[in-house]
């Protein structure tokens, strides 16, 4: 076969290193050699001897999603093989997390992650139920951490003297070393007089960085976790 569909620019080449690395800027490649987590339906692609399972959460784990909106529909995948993930053709990136790090993401911009990372949902310090509800998941261990972004992420250093102030539709995670809280810019009397509708931000304070996408969720998508 011929045409630039089949030039070197689209073809798969022979996999060089066990575990996870960015295939293309929409797609993520893991070489599996045991196990590995991905978000539910992110496989577009695999070959070798491997097997799909949707992991449970557990009762409690469950109840949570239901009252946070926040969860992680998981599949577990085990075997010998490589699989290709991918969501809605967003761009792909990858996180090494170290030991005793912890980076915490929202759960909509998962796609997968090694099976020697733990992860826990958390409330946004400063963003409970009277703020909305802000809800995270908190990724900590050992391991990469795939992830996927509508367009281009913008890594923002955020230091003692500069905090950062980041709508919290935009926001895609940050280190967690970092202090939260939340931010009310205007009024409801500006608002309804034509104000802006940037109510509410989050602050982000101390040393770290944290990743925002150069978009507002919508409100459809807002609810994918």
């Amino acid at each position: 076969m011929k045409g630039d569909l089949f030039s070197s620019e689209h073809m798969v080449a022979p996999a060089t290193a066990p575990g996870m690395t960015v295939e293309n800027a929409k797609c993520v490649r893991y070489v599996v050699n045991g196990e590995m987590l991905a978000r539910q339906g992110a496989m577009v692609a695999f070959r070798g001897d491997l097997g799909f399972e949707r992991k449970g959460q557990g009762v409690g784990g469950m109840l949570k999603r239901a009252m946070t909106g926040e969860g992680l529909p998981l599949m577990t995948v085990r075997g010998q093989g490589e699989a290709w993930f991918a969501h809605e053709a967003q761009n792909c990136f990858v996180v090494d997390v170290e030991a005793g790090d912890e980076f915490t993401v929202n759960g909509r911009n998962v796609l997968c992650f090694d099976a020697t990372l733990s992860y826990r949902i958390a409330t946004v310090k400063g963003a409970g139920i009277s703020g909305g509800g802000l809800f995270n998941s908190v990724f900590s261990g050992q391991g990469r951490l795939g992830l996927v972004c509508e367009g281009n992420p913008l890594v923002i250093p955020v230091s003692a003297q500069a905090p950062v102030y980041v709508d919290t539709d935009a926001v895609v995670g940050w280190t967690a070393a970092l202090e939260t809280s939340l931010h009310r810019s205007q009024s409801l009397g500006s608002m309804l007089r034509g104000g802006s509708g940037e109510a509410v931000q989050l602050v982000l304070r101390g040393e770290g960085y944290v990743v925002v996408r150069p978009s507002e969720a919508t409100p459809q998508k807002a609810q994918q976790h």
